[in-house]
């Protein structure tokens, strides 16, 4: 299908109240361009001027913030493109996971929890053929500068391939096929390094080809379909291949081409693919680098060099970026949309009832902040949610605060999140701390040098169970009264 024509189809699709469907992450920039959330950008230099406008589109945008797309980049043949902000509107997540394109904030969370809760892992499909074949480098053509590799923070300790991809490893003793959105970053033509935080998937699986004394096969595939850079950038269950979860997100398998180096699999349709090994004994400096907490706080370490085999691409490739940073970022809230979903299904997973809505904070970087809404059945069962919501996987990592709210406050409305905890709330009875609790070098809060633990507060702003009837009463109009007084002066109130 020609760009046009995935744009007329998906035209079609949204005049008729449809989600329109997309095959790869070029028909999926054709939609976007549709509904007016691409913003097209030529000339840019990829020596921090993509990072910066990226930055300065997102902040400054009035409404959503549309992706961003340079071409004409400076050094680079017209053609070779980088794409930014990729997941940055809510809109765009819908059209991600097939979800009505006109649901936000809390409604968009509540049904990708539905859609979760009917979620079945559908086996990804091994086949020979696809678009990222169209040109393979290997031996002396491999060039990873060849693509144009933004230096995205002014204070970065160099150029950056690695922000919006997946870094695809095997688990060399159960064979499931992990894949995470680990920052990697170009030592030279022909090698780049990985930080993987500890505790993640991709370094368990990593640290057992080394405690073997094997390298670590590797392929990072830096531009594809951003529902799977959704997927590697949240926590999936251990065990579980996110090339198959992604299926079952999209309702049918993913196309993958095993590499002849490794034999990972990439997506068949992605734009490009690098394919390399990792050795024990091979480490050299990575970093700093700008992160989502908003500090450069990982600082530099040596880290293991991927050598590099081969590299795939389609002809005019598009490199996928993240400029995390300060947030808001460019990639700060397809984080949190993503995150409270998760949280929400693992929560219910974990036996505690009535949960009415998740949000994991902008501000936090969808991790620091979480609030969970819940209706309040029994004593405990509020700090039961709050406990168990900062220890599932998806909330486990480098948490900083969970506040648990009555269901008559949205989790997503930082105002009446407050209110709540200034109102409903006793320092020294609703505040618990938990200590040595799961964290890393990216934790702007650990002193450098100093194991990765943190901890948490973990605040219960509802209602005191034992005397919740006897609670004040809201100051606040019924909704029965304010609808009543609505309809007879309608004009009044909306002129």
């Amino acid at each position: 299908m020609t760009a046009l024509e995935a744009r007329k189809i998906a035209e079609e699709d949204i005049k008729s109240g449809k989600t329109p469907a997309y095959k790869d992450l070029r028909e999926w920039l054709e939609i976007v361009d549709s509904f007016g959330e691409l913003k097209k950008i030529d000339g840019a230099d990829w020596n921090l001027e993509m990072g910066t406008l990226s930055e300065l589109v997102a902040r400054e945008s009035k409404g959503s913030v549309p992706a961003v797309l340079f071409d004409n980049i400076k050094d680079y043949p017209k053609g070779y493109r980088a794409l930014f902000a990729q997941n940055a509107s809510f809109k765009r997540m819908a059209l991600n996971l097939g979800l009505p394109l006109d649901l936000s904030g809390l409604d968009l969370v509540r049904a990708f929890r539905q859609k979760l809760a009917a979620h079945k892992p559908i086996p990804s499909k091994v086949v020979k053929k696809g678009p990222v074949l169209e040109n393979v480098l290997s031996g002396n053509d491999v060039n990873l500068l060849k693509f144009p590799v933004p230096l995205i923070h002014e204070l970065d300790g160099g150029r950056f391939i690695g922000t919006a991809c997946l870094v695809i490893t095997r688990d060399p003793e159960e064979n499931w096929v992990n894949f995470g959105a680990y920052r990697g970053m170009v030592h030279d033509e022909k090698s780049m390094g990985l930080y993987i935080s500890p505790g993640k998937h991709g370094r368990i699986q990593r640290q057992k080809y080394f405690e073997q004394g094997k390298p670590c096969p590797v392929v990072i595939s830096v531009g594809q379909d951003p529902v799977l850079f959704m997927v590697s950038g949240n926590e999936i269950d251990y065990g579980v291949s996110e090339f198959d979860y992604a299926s079952g997100l999209k309702g049918s398998p993913i196309e993958v081409i095993e590499g002849k180096a490794t034999g990972l699999p990439f997506p068949a349709d992605a734009e490009i693919v690098i394919e390399g090994f990792m050795d024990p004994n091979d480490v050299k400096a990575e970093g700093p680098f700008g992160e989502w907490t908003g500090y450069y706080a990982s600082s530099t370490r040596p880290e293991p060099v991927v050598r590099v085999q081969n590299i795939y691409h389609r002809n005019d490739p598009i490199l996928t970026c993240a400029r995390p940073g300060r947030p808001p970022s460019d990639y700060s809230l397809a984080k949190c949309f993503v995150k409270a979903a998760l949280i929400w299904e693992q929560v219910e997973k974990a036996g505690v009832p009535d949960v009415k809505g998740v949000w994991c904070h902008e501000a936090g970087g969808g991790r620091l902040l979480n609030i969970i809404s819940i209706k309040q059945r029994y004593p405990g069962h509020a700090r039961q949610a709050m406990l168990v919501a900062s220890q599932v996987h998806a909330g486990a990592y480098l948490g900083r605060y969970v506040i648990v709210v009555d269901e008559d406050i949205d989790p997503t409305n930082t105002f009446d999140v407050l209110w709540a905890l200034s109102t409903r709330s006793d320092p020294v009875e609703s505040i618990e701390i938990l200590r040595r609790c799961w964290s890393g070098p990216l934790d702007p809060r650990i002193q450098p040098g100093k194991k990765g633990f943190n901890s948490r507060a973990v605040i219960d702003a509802c209602r005191p169970f034992e005397w919740m009837k006897d609670f004040p009463p809201v100051a606040e109009s019924s909704p029965e009264l304010k609808e009543k007084v609505r309809a007879k002066w309608r004009k009044v109130i909306e002129g």
